[in-house]
Formats: C-alpha cells, structure tokens, sequence
C-alpha cells in the first residue's frame, strides 16, 4: 500500500456542506411530496405534480452513507477508540435531545389522531435506539441514525485493535464480502443489522475516498473504490424493488445505477474542492443544519400539514413548512448544539476516566492469568 507521508488533511471541505444540504432536501421532498401521502396516511396534503421526482428522494440517505464513510473516516484518524467514541456522541446527542423532544411536544399537543407518544416513549427515544426498550421511533427518520451508530460501533473497535487505519483495505473486503454473500445469497436479518449489509457499498466508498484524500497513491483505492461501486449498486437495486412493492410504484433500476454512481462521484469531487466563492461562515452554517433538519423534519411537518392544509394551498403550506424546519435546525446548530457538545463531553470524559483505569487494570490481571493457564505454571498477582 503507498501511503503520503503527511498525516490525513482534516480541513474543512465546504463543498461537502452543500452536498449534506442537498440529500437533506431530497429526503424532505420524498416525505413531503411522497411518503406522507401516497402509501403511508401520515398526511393528508399530496403533490401529485412532484410524485415522479419525489419519490426517488430517499436515495438522499444513501448519498449521506458516502459522506458519513469520508467524514467519519477522516475524523477517527489520531483518535483512540474512546476520544472517536466521545466525539461522536458529542456531535449526535445534543441535537438529537433537542428534536426529539420538540418532535415530543408537537405530537403530544398536535398529533392525534394520526400521531400519539408518551413520556415512556420519548424517554426511549431520548437513548436514539428506542426499539431496544420496545418503543417505536419518535420519528421515521431515525432508523438511519442506528445504522450510523453500528458503522461507528465496528470503526471505534477497529480502532481499539489498532487495525484503523492501519489495515483499511482488509477491513473494506471483508465487509464487502459479507455484504455481497448476504444480500445475494443469505439473506439474514441478523447479518443486514449487524453488518448493515445494505449499505456496506456506499460507506466503504466514503471511507476509501477519505483515503486518496489523505494522498494515499497507487491503484488499490481507486480499485476498491470501483468494487464498492458495484456493491452499492447491487445494494440500491434491492432498495429500489423493495420500494417499489412497499409504495406499489415503479422504481427504475437504471435511475438507481446511475444514482449510485454519482452520489460517490460527487464525494469524491467535493473532496478535491478546497474553497468555494461563498463567504466563510455560510457553508459551515449549511452544513450545520442539515443534521438537526433530517431529524425534525418529517413526523413535525405532518402534523402542521394536518392542521393547516385546509388553510393554505399546498405547495405555499409545504415550501413555508421547509423554511421554518430549517430556520429552527440552524438555531439548534447555533446555539444547542455547542452548550450540548460541552456538557456531553465533558461528561463522558469525566465518566472514562474514573471508569477505563479499573477495568484496565481487570484486563491486565486477566490476560496476565489467562498466560498462566496456558502455560500452566502458577500464577500470583499482588
């Protein structure tokens, strides 16, 4: 493998921000214009005129997998897996707390009859994998979010085994591997959970761009780049069938292929794009609201849509309803979401340290008596 030698550049890349903002928008339009509507009675408002388009926006979840596999990929180099762990959880949390309950509150005083939680639901909602404790989701979207955390959960571990980044191309093929053998042969639930089987292509994708990036050279990124390619292919034709027979729509396979191609071309061509002719803080700021407007977006704007359709046309009613959803995610991210990353942070820190020495110590005791029964020579500790 050549590799530069100079360490993974880590600055920030606007044109990624803008790409964030467009798949948000592509999921906000399948909701609004699709979703709601056509097949789940979530709404009562429709845009029939933009059904054609619309209905392929979902695909914007799989251009933020090819994102999420660069972003996250540049971001755990020089990080333990803890110091990964806790900036993660510092950058997801706060703005999770904050939507999910005001998605609470809004259901709560505005959703029934078609929306109705509780404070046990919420509770649930509040640890981002509210299907642990038997709660549904507080919103639809956050599904995605529990894949996001099981990409994180296999990358902190490779990290703990000092495999990442060390051993990127192995861990890209074997994930690969499984993701092939499973969607085209197995087809076990337990493995597409664990091994998020049906997006395997496009984080992979994400996480060997982030490594030309970095000035990796030679042919096995661009090559391995090329295999997850054909992987996240196969994996967005599942994706179309299976919702295609879920809406009773026609999904063409060519428009999922061509999809998938330009989601990963585009992050990589983001990714050679230093600067944009935008003021400094304007692509930060865009980037910054997409996280809080995928999230508060869906389950709110039905609910206004339910109570305001028959008062304001529908296409005035859903653009009005966008604005708002993105004027409050830019709040969030302005003012929530720093105070929230300090406390959330500072907390855990706080919690690993008094923690890790102790079970370090255990650990040590452990594989220091465990030599001693394969060896079989006698073992005492002080």
């Amino acid at each position: 493998m050549s590799r530069a030698n100079k360490p993974l550049n880590h600055d920030h890349l606007p044109a990624l921000d803008l790409l964030r903002l467009f798949a948000a928008l592509g999921v906000v339009l399948f909701h609004y214009a699709y979703r709601g509507a056509r097949a789940e009675d979530l709404t009562v408002l429709s845009l029939p005129a933009l059904e054609p388009v619309a209905k392929y926006g979902w695909f914007g979840v799989q251009l933020f997998f090819v994102i999420s596999g660069f972003v996250i990929a540049r971001s755990a180099i020089g990080r333990t897996a803890v110091e990964f762990g806790i900036a993660r959880a510092g950058r997801l949390w706060p703005a999770f707390i904050v939507c999910t309950t005001l998605t609470f509150l809004a259901t709560w005083l505005f959703g029934a009859p078609r929306f109705e939680t509780s404070v046990p639901h919420w509770l649930a909602n509040l640890t981002m994998i509210a299907p642990v404790f038997r709660q549904p989701f507080m919103d639809g979207a956050y599904w995605s979010i529990v894949v996001e955390l099981t990409f994180y959960g296999w990358l902190a571990l490779f990290i703990a085994l000092g495999q990442f980044p060390k051993r990127t191309d192995d861990i890209v093929l074997g994930w690969l591997s499984i993701a092939l053998a499973n969607e085209a042969l197995i087809h076990s639930s337990i493995l597409r959970h664990l091994f998020i089987t049906e997006y395997a292509g496009f984080f992979c994708a994400g996480i060997l761009i982030a490594e030309m990036a970095s000035g990796r050279r030679g042919w096995q990124a661009p090559f391995l780049i090329a295999v997850s390619a054909v992987i996240a292919c196969s994996e967005a034709l599942v994706g179309g069938r299976e919702t295609a027979a879920h809406y009773s729509t026609e999904i063409k396979p060519v428009l999922m292929i061509a999809l998938t191609l330009l989601s990963i071309a585009i992050v990589f061509l983001a990714s050679r794009i230093r600067s944009l002719p935008l003021p400094g803080g304007l692509p930060l700021a865009i980037g910054g609201l997409t996280y809080p407007l995928y999230l508060l977006h869906q389950h709110v704007g039905y609910i206004v849509f339910n109570r305001l359709h028959e008062a304001v046309p529908a296409g005035v009613l859903v653009v009005a309803v966008t604005l708002a959803v993105m004027a409050v995610s830019l709040a969030i991210w302005r003012y929530a979401e720093p105070a929230g990353r300090r406390v959330v942070v500072a907390l855990l820190h706080e919690t690993t340290n008094r923690a890790l020495p102790p079970l370090a110590k255990f650990a040590g005791w452990y594989v220091h008596k465990a030599s001693g029964w394969v060896s079989g020579a006698p073992v005492r500790i002080k």
